[in-house]
């Protein structure tokens, strides 16, 4: 018998907290609720769960201060759940440590698939995804090999190395800083703009629409996204 995994679902909106918690179980995951941030921290520390969905707006503590001291001593899964929806919110939760954000009002569909996905990440530490394949397109890290529809496709190294990025981290968002620091280091904040030109190259080659993406998906004034299914 598969035992469910386990949610824990931090949100002082007392709605909000039933109806997910009645839409989790249906989708047979065990569900923790809290509240606070304290109760959060509490459950958090003694029944560590599989993935937490997280609002900031708490009425005791930032959700920010619990991501950042989260990731001081775990990995998982953290989905962001908020009605803040500055861009600037979403890139500081991000680079706390959020694995993915989503602003109120929210699909119920589109949380799910964000949980599936988060969930599929839980046991693979950042950067060790080996392979991505996806509606054609096959990206083989550990032989740095792209293909298309079968066909080989060729990128410049840095070209490459932006793909990589993103490829191990399927379906999670990534900030531009984060894709930054990991094409040019760390200390090359001002390339944004090449980090944009670089974007197009990929999807020129990929015949990816930025109107209407297969593979890289704009999180607009965030970062982006590799699609997955």
């Amino acid at each position: 018998m598969t035992v469910p995994l386990k949610v824990l679902l931090v949100d002082d909106e007392a709605e909000i907290r039933n109806f997910l918690e009645v839409e989790l179980k249906r989708q047979n995951y065990h569900v923790e609720t809290a509240e606070t941030g304290a109760i959060a921290t509490r459950l958090l520390n003694s029944r560590p769960p599989d993935l937490l969905i997280l609002d900031l707006g708490l009425p005791d503590m930032d959700g920010q201060d619990i991501i950042k001291a989260l990731r001081e001593w775990s990995s998982v899964p953290t989905i962001v759940l908020s009605a803040r929806d500055q861009e600037e919110e979403k890139v500081m939760a991000l680079e706390a440590g959020a694995d993915d954000y989503l602003t109120k009002p929210f699909g119920t569909a589109e949380l799910l698939a964000r949980i599936r996905v988060a969930l599929r990440h839980r046991h693979s530490p950042v950067g060790e995804a080996k392979r991505y394949n996806y509606m054609g397109l096959s990206i083989d890290l550990a032989n740095r090999k792209v293909a298309l529809h079968g066909k080989m496709v060729q990128f410049t190294p840095t070209e490459y190395k932006l793909l990589a990025a993103l490829a191990s981290q399927p379906g999670k968002v990534m900030t531009q800083m984060m894709l930054i620091n990991e094409v040019w280091g760390k200390n090359s904040q001002g390339n944004s703009h090449y980090l944009r030109i670089y974007v197009q190259h990929l999807r020129e080659k990929l015949n990816d629409n930025p109107l209407d993406p297969k593979y890289i998906l704009t999180e607009a004034g965030v970062g982006y996204r590799l699609l997955v299914e």
